[in-house]
Parts: C-alpha cells; sequence; structure tokens
C-alpha cells in the first residue's frame, strides 16, 4: 500500500501524459484545460487505493481512475453551464463536455472484457444517476415543498454516488468479491452523503480561514439545504414566518441576513440536527468496513482517509 500523497503522485504523473493533442483545437483545448486545473483529486485517488487493498496493482486502476476524473469533470462542466457561468462560452461547454463523456467511456476499453462490462455497467449507472441528481437540485430551487428526504436522494445521487462508484471500481479491478464490492460501495456512498452534509454545514458554521470560500453562499442564493429543511420542519410560528422571510429576499448587504438565518438554525435545533446526521452517515459508513474481507490494517487506512476527509475524529 501507498500513501495518499503518493497515489496522488501516480496519479498526477499519469494525467499529465494524458494530454490530448487532436483537431479540432477549439474541442479539444479546453478538456485539457479544465484536467490540468488544480485539485485534490479525491475520487481517481480512491480508485487506485481501492484497488491495491484489494490485492491488485494500482497501475492496473490507473484508466478507470482515469475515467472517474474526466467525468467528474465533465459534470463540473455542464453545471457552470447550467449556472450560466462565464467562464467558458456555451458551445465550447457544451461540445467539449460531451467529448469529455466519451472520453472517460474510452478508457475502459483497456480492460479485459469481464472488467470492461462490470465497469461501463456501474459507470452508466452512476452516470445517469449524477444527471438525476443534478435535475432534482435544479428543481428544488422553485419547488416550494422539499422533504428532507428529497434532499438526502439528491446529494446522494448528485455527489455520493460517484465517491462510492470509484471505491467499487478499484474492486473490480481487483476482481474481488461480490461482498466486497458491495460493502465498498455503501462505504463510499454513506461517507459521501455525510461529506457533502458537512460541506453544507461548514458554509453556515465554518471557519472562513479554512472552508476556502465564502461563508454563507448557500443563505444568500436561498438554498434548500439539509439546514434549512429541518429548521422549517422544526420551527414554531414566529421562527417559520422570520426564516420564510429572510429566503424571500435579496439585500445588497447579505451580512445581516446571514447572521439572522444562522440564528434561527441554532434556535430551530437544525444546527444540532446537522451535525448527528453527519456524524451517522460517518459511522454508517465505518459499518461497512467491518463487513470487508481485508485485513484490519487495510480497513484502517480506509478509515483513516474517511476521518482525514472529514477533518476531524469522530
Amino acid at each position: 500500500m501507498h500513501s495518499v500523497s503518493q497515489y496522488h503522485q501516480f496519479f498526477m504523473e499519469y494525467l499529465q501524459n494524458q494530454h490530448v493533442i487532436k483537431e479540432p483545437v477549439n474541442l479539444y483545448d479546453p478538456i485539457n484545460y479544465i484536467l490540468n486545473l488544480t485539485g485534490k483529486r479525491v475520487r481517481p485517488l480512491l480508485t487506485l487505493m481501492s484497488a491495491e487493498i484489494f490485492g491488485a496493482p494500482y497501475q492496473k486502476a490507473l484508466p478507470a481512475a482515469m475515467a472517474v476524473e474526466v467525468f467528474h469533470n465533465f459534470s463540473l462542466v455542464h453545471d457552470d453551464i447550467m449556472d450560466d457561468a462565464p467562464l467558458r462560452s456555451l458551445n465550447a461547454g457544451i461540445l467539449s463536455g460531451d467529448a469529455m463523456l466519451i472520453l472517460a467511456y474510452q478508457y475502459f476499453e483497456q480492460y479485459e472484457p469481464k472488467v470492461f462490462r462490470d465497469l461501463a455497467k456501474l459507470f452508466s449507472k452512476t452516470a445517469i444517476q449524477v444527471c438525476e441528481g443534478q435535475q432534482w437540485d435544479v428543481d428544488f430551487e422553485v419547488q416550494e415543498n422539499v422533504q428532507i428526504s428529497d434532499y438526502l436522494i439528491m446529494i446522494e445521487y448528485k455527489t455520493a454516488v460517484l465517491v462510492a462508484a470509484a471505491l467499487q471500481m478499484g474492486a473490480i479491478i481487483a476482481e474481488t468479491s461480490g461482498e466486497n464490492c458491495e460493502a465498498i460501495y455503501e462505504f463510499g456512498k454513506n461517507l459521501g452523503i455525510a461529506f457533502q452534509l458537512q460541506d453544507d454545514y461548514l458554509d453556515c458554521f465554518g471557519d472562513p480561514k479554512t472552508f476556502g470560500k465564502q461563508l454563507g453562499g448557500d443563505i444568500i442564493e436561498n438554498k434548500k439545504t439539509y439546514l434549512f429543511l429541518k429548521a422549517m420542519s422544526s420551527a414554531n410560528g414566529n421562527q417559520l414566518s422570520q426564516i420564510e422571510h429572510l429566503y424571500s429576499i435579496q439585500p445588497s448587504d447579505n451580512t445581516d441576513k446571514i447572521a439572522s438565518v444562522k440564528r434561527l438554525f441554532i434556535e430551530t435545533g437544525a444546527s444540532d440536527a446537522s451535525q448527528q446526521a453527519i456524524q451517522e452517515y460517518t459511522f454508517a459508513a465505518f459499518e461497512q468496513l467491518e463487513k470487508m474481507k481485508v485485513s484490519d490494517d487495510k480497513k484502517k487506512i480506509l478509515r483513516d482517509f474517511a476521518e482525514n476527509l472529514m477533518g476531524r475524529k469522530v
């Protein structure tokens, strides 16, 4: 086994050798640019790590890891298009994004037929789920009656299933048992949900020095996060009116709005409930580790990775 930093190095070396020099340049240049942006590369690292945990050399998993990273970036391109982000032209974004989805599939062609079939089947299911999750996220912006259960399914599909699939791809490449494949998938899914719930929580209550982006962004955008939905379901009449009012306005200065919403999240118990949900999904992920037929030191590698990803010991 290797360290996370070593897996990152292995993957970056592989990625840098995948530079596509083809015509038309206006199709491929955006792909090369997007894939070489800085990032943590968490998902491809998980594929490499999983392969070695189940007994295969990481080198065998590099094409699948690349497919995961290409697809992840494809989804970000289409996120930008749907958000009307000014970073890329619409036509280039659509065409380059479509090409990235096809390129992702091509990486699976480097595997023998049975492994190729299983990887492609998992990838197809995951890609559809990510699209469904993205659509639910868009629908929730205008949908008045969003339930917590709806939100949890949305983040499972939009975020968690790709983490789960990245891990299961390593298991498939290692040709481990079906039980191990299922357990590593469920580990990744629960961890992905916990991570997204924590991201939502930190957007509101995080440390601005360490969170890496503006705090209160979800409040400014009136996003229906777990915190918001929990507050709405727990609020008394007066609190409910305040939340509804605050989520109906777009002041030029959001300082007071953010402070008021945070106070209501605390008063309604939404803050505590969110932290409890994060803990529950993290523990659910760890329970899956016990189902895996691998050595305890390999289980510890996954647990340590999860705890570092969540940024705390639980």
